[in-house]
């Protein structure tokens, strides 16, 4: 990085400055020099704490700290880029005044290009955006962007000639073809709407809460109330939780979701960050939401986005800080409550995220997801029994369970498991194989539930066979099968499938043990004590702690040479 050699001249030079200083006679040149150093070490020393927040993804620090060290050496090139991106992604009218000084910088000609189209200056608008280069994202973005420029300076058929191309057989064509579709919509354009939306859904490559709110709402505005209902309906199977948020969307399909091209570039804009999330390119994708936040700063499905971004890359606080900015009256408000609980208590605060819960409980009394969230929140917290009681209350909601309600009765057979109720338990789990027969963890918990105690191994065996065929790279499962081998005296091959699973997952301590057991089996006693001894270390549940010392006490009664006690896991 070209800041990076300039920081070490920047070194160099404040300690030759110092070292000077040191060996001279204090005096007017020494008190020059002196401020000099200072100024410069000032300067590395705003910038690493800017670039340090800026990892951290504390928005705000980064921005003061980087404009700081910008402030202190206007010149350089390097902050001058780095204060922007930072004032960027932070929200600040800085953002702007750098973009001026930054002409081949893409980010910067997007910032401008989104004030003037804000400004209802289509045609600069348009030349920014036409003036990017045609590579990587902008190549990606670019004809949306043009497109929707037109649009705002009233040229829809110049706006569709833009997207044509891209609409046939392109990369992202149903993107392409959404957008062309909102833009005949909002131009009154109804069959070149139709034929555009009928190709983005078939083309799209997979409902998302976005697109699912884009076609429910053209489907209802034609007429077709039922179909716009099933199309939001359809997105409980990929994420049961999106079901409360549903009634509010269904109320609001009457709005056209794009009024204006402003709002046209910021669906731009989440389209592509979408995209990006999905190869864990988060940064660029955080670039491209906080584009679309400053053109429409009400945009819940962008805040949305960016809180999962935040919080997968563990920045609860932060994600909790863009959802608080969403209003009250947003159809996906009660989604956004739903996420704002589960943040809470990754922070720690659990009467909050508790109490949040029960609010939003009693706001939808017929939904049953706050319910189930909280007796998420509980069971992981080992609370069981109220674990048992919250998922009681949220199946009490459901009137006729569908396929998509199977993760409640498989969650609800886990906190029974735990707490020593196995019928309730073995009921549950079969429920839920019901509902959703190939489910791999609901086969793997009852199969190896059975396992445990020794009952209906052959039906255990398929269905854990089915599990592993679904996740092969799952060490819990493969754990399973090799566990369940053992138990049926196939020595050998649970070895292999064992020592398979302690690749998959190697710090987890059941694992771990059941390859101790194997060993043992084998008449590998040492390997076996070594694998139990490792188990120990790997923060066992206490009521496996126990079971390990116990064969470690055995062990040490049979194998000569140091005891237990002296042996130690490298």
């Amino acid at each position: 990085m070209q800041y990076a050699r300039s920081l070490r001249r920047t070194v160099l030079l404040a300690a030759t400055l110092l070292s000077a200083c040191a060996a001279s006679e204090p005096g007017a040149e020494n008190g020059q020099l002196n401020a000099a150093g200072q100024r410069q070490a000032d300067v590395f020393g705003s910038y690493l704490s800017g670039r340090f927040a800026a990892s951290q993804t504390d928005l705000d620090r980064a921005a003061t700290d980087l404009l700081r060290a910008y402030r202190a050496e206007p010149d350089n090139s390097e902050l001058l880029q780095q204060a922007f991106l930072a004032s960027l992604l932070d929200g600040r009218p800085d953002a702007e005044t750098l973009a001026l000084k930054l002409p081949d910088n893409p980010a910067a000609q997007l910032a401008l290009a989104d004030q003037a189209a804000l400004a209802g200056n289509w045609d600069s608008a348009e030349q920014r955006f036409h003036a990017l280069p045609r590579q990587g994202l902008t190549q990606l973005l670019q004809p949306l962007l043009v497109a929707w420029a037109q649009q705002g300076a009233g040229r829809t058929d110049a706006a569709l000639a833009t997207l044509a191309p891209f609409v046939s057989g392109a990369r992202f064509q149903g993107v392409y073809a959404l957008h062309a579709a909102m833009i005949a919509d909002l131009a009154g354009k109804q069959a070149d709407a139709a034929r555009f939306y009928h190709t983005a859904q078939t083309e799209y490559g997979g409902l998302n809460l976005r697109l699912a709110q884009i076609l429910a709402s053209w489907q209802a505005r034609q007429g077709h109330q039922a179909e716009a209902e099933a199309t939001l309906q359809a997105l409980t199977e990929t994420s049961g939780e999106m079901a409360i948020a549903i009634p509010a969307m269904s109320a609001s399909l009457a709005t056209r979701p794009v009024a204006s091209a402003t709002d046209g570039i910021a669906e731009s804009y989440l389209a592509l960050a979408a995209a990006l999330r999905q190869q864990d390119q988060t940064e660029y994708a955080l670039l491209l939401l906080q584009l679309a936040l400053d053109v429409r700063p009400g945009f819940s499905p962008a805040r949305l986005l960016m809180a999962d971004i935040l919080d997968g890359d563990k920045h609860p606080g932060n994600a909790l800080k863009v959802l608080a900015q969403v209003g009250a009256t947003d159809p996906l408000i009660t989604l956004v409550k739903l996420r704002t609980a589960s943040l809470n208590e990754e922070l720690g605060n659990t009467p909050e995220a508790t109490a949040a819960l029960e609010q939003l409980a009693r706001e939808n009394p017929d939904r049953p997801e706050p319910l189930a969230q909280l007796g998420d929140l509980l069971r992981l917290k080992s609370r069981f029994g109220e674990a048992v009681t919250a998922y009681d209350r949220a199946i009490a909601r459901i009137k006729a369970p569908t396929r998509s309600d199977w993760p409640l009765f498989y969650d609800r057979g886990i906190a029974l498991e735990r707490s020593k109720q196995w019928v309730r338990a073995e009921a549950d789990f079969e429920h839920a194989l019901q509902l959703s027969p190939d489910e791999p963890f609901v086969l793997n918990y009852l199969g190896y539930s059975w396992t445990e105690q020794g009952r209906n191994l052959a039906k255990a065996r398929q269905m854990i066979d089915r599990a592993v065929e679904q996740r092969p790279n799952d060490g819990s499962i493969v754990d399973s099968l090799g566990f369940l081998m053992l138990r049926q005296g196939e020595t050998a091959p649970a070895i292999r499938q064992l020592e398979h699973a302690v690749e998959l997952e190697p710090e987890d301590s059941t694992i771990n043990g059941h390859l101790g057991d194997a060993y043992w089996a084998a008449g590998r006693k040492l390997e076996a004590e070594y694998q139990w001894r490792r188990a120990l270390t790997l923060k066992p549940e206490p009521d496996e702690v126990s079971g390990l010392e116990a064969k470690l006490k055995e062990a040490e009664a049979q194998l000569p040479g140091p005891t237990t006690a002296e042996r130690k896991v490298p």
